[in-house]
């Protein structure tokens, strides 16, 4: 490390036993590194320029455990620019100002380039963002930030336009099972001087608790060790019990506020949509365990029976506000049946989207046509003066006719006759259809 400023936010990374697991095991290399191989392979854009020192501004954008933090110290370890690091966490916007001013002082002085690193860079809401904006325009500062929230809705626009968004992902099965492999025998920084073995069944059984964070993976990797060597001085096995014991009850990973929520959310929708209730009764369950709020979930259902299943079904939406009130009633954990009694109704009821299809059309109509007066036939005439001016005239009132059918001007006059709704073959709309069709015969008969 050649800066004083980020060895608090480094520290620990020189194999002490004082520090975690997943400290010390953290790659100290691009070869070290596991994972992430869209971003970091042989030959790879940003591969190149880490190893030249010749990067620009970015963000990485991934899940905890994913590897963000190790790759600013691998960026860190290999640059000739000074290298300061932060978190959002645990400092301030005006803290951030010194060391960019004395980074200012640096460029202009002696050329040098500077590399600020932020770790949690969405704790700072988008006003706070503008600070660090004239500084990488002029190029005093290149700035890597690193969030666990979509870029997308945590950082402005103004501040995404200078930086490269790199996307890290959840790391497989098979590559927590490598990370967790050479923790167990790397005897300098890992567990290999403890005697332990870990059985190939708890490996994968860990492996795949973790969720794709190899944090969580190390973190639970070092108190199953910890367990089992307390109990002898001979070799000591870690089962998939002794993982399971470290590992307790682990929540799942769902933020009920970032993208998370609105990736199950629409995960949900899509697979009741596409008529699969096994499906959809697991994406109720993920985001029912990952804490969400039931009438959240409720919202979306009243949503799906209108927009997906329509009239295919006219149950579907008495049913769906029926679950509403049953989370009013019950809540949680009781109110989960009723959700999925009703994701199970929409995703085998038959499927319409002729209503959402006709309002979308009908929407369009009006943003276009704008304030359009409606014809004076079916303008209401509670006052002597409106009907002087024609309000209600040559009004036909349906009733008083054969079959209660008319045909008159509905539509405003600059507009004439619309198409919106059109039923499919499916379900309920099926006789809808005929009853539409018979109307629209009938009228032209009358």
């Amino acid at each position: 490390m050649r800066d004083g400023d980020q060895a608090s936010l480094f520290t620990g990374g020189d194999g002490r036993r004082s520090s975690p697991l997943a400290d010390r095991m953290r790659p100290r290399t691009l070869d070290e590194f596991v994972g992430q191989e869209h971003l970091l392979a042989p030959g790879s854009m940003l591969r190149k320029a880490i190893e030249s020192d010749e990067i620009s501004s970015m963000v990485f954008w991934g899940p905890p455990g994913t590897g963000k933090t190790t790759l600013a110290r691998i960026i860190a370890g290999v640059t000739k620019a000074r290298f300061v690091a932060f978190s959002a966490v645990t400092s301030g916007i005006p803290q951030i100002r010194k060391i960019i001013q004395s980074m200012e002082q640096e460029h202009h002085m002696y050329g040098r380039r500077s590399i600020l690193f932020v770790d949690e860079l969405h704790r700072f809401n988008k006003s706070q963002q503008d600070a660090f904006l004239p500084y990488i325009e002029k190029g005093t500062i290149i700035l890597i930030g690193a969030t666990t929230e979509n870029p997308s809705f945590e950082l402005n626009a103004a501040l995404l336009s200078r930086c490269r968004v790199y996307t890290l992902n959840r790391l497989s099965v098979d590559e927590l099972k490598a990370v967790i492999d050479e923790a167990t025998a790397d005897e300098g920084r890992g567990l290999g001087n403890l005697n332990v073995d870990v059985e190939p069944s708890a490996v994968d059984f860990l492996a795949h608790a973790a969720d794709g964070d190899a944090r969580i993976a190390l973190n639970v990797l070092e108190i199953a060790a910890q367990s089992v060597s307390r109990e002898k001085a001979e070799a000591q096995t870690i089962s998939v019990q002794t993982v399971a014991e470290a590992l307790q009850s682990k929540p799942l990973v769902y933020d009920k506020s970032g993208e998370e929520h609105y990736n199950l959310l629409s995960a949900l929708h899509k697979t009741i949509r596409s008529s699969d209730p096994d499906a959809a009764l697991y994406w109720l369950a993920r985001m029912l365990e990952g804490g969400e709020e039931p009438l959240i979930i409720a919202r979306r259902l009243i949503r799906v029976a209108s927009e997906d299943v329509g009239n295919a079904d006219p149950q579907a939406l008495p049913l769906a506000i029926a679950a509403k009130e049953a989370v009013h009633f019950n809540g949680l954990p009781e109110a989960d049946l009723a959700l999925a009694q009703t994701i199970v109704y929409l995703a085998l009821a038959p499927k319409s989207d002729a209503i959402y299809a006709a309002y979308k059309e009908a929407q369009e109509d009006a943003r276009k046509h704008g304030s359009l007066p409606p014809p004076l036939n079916i303008r209401n005439a509670p006052t002597h003066l409106m009907k002087e001016l024609g309000y209600g005239k040559g009004y036909r009132h349906a009733h008083n006719f054969k079959d209660a059918v008319v045909n008159q001007q509905l539509f405003p006059e600059e507009m004439g006759e619309r198409t919106y709704y059109r039923p499919v073959d499916r379900g309920f709309e099926r006789e809808m259809k005929k009853r539409l069709e018979w109307w629209k015969k009938r009228r032209k008969s009358e």
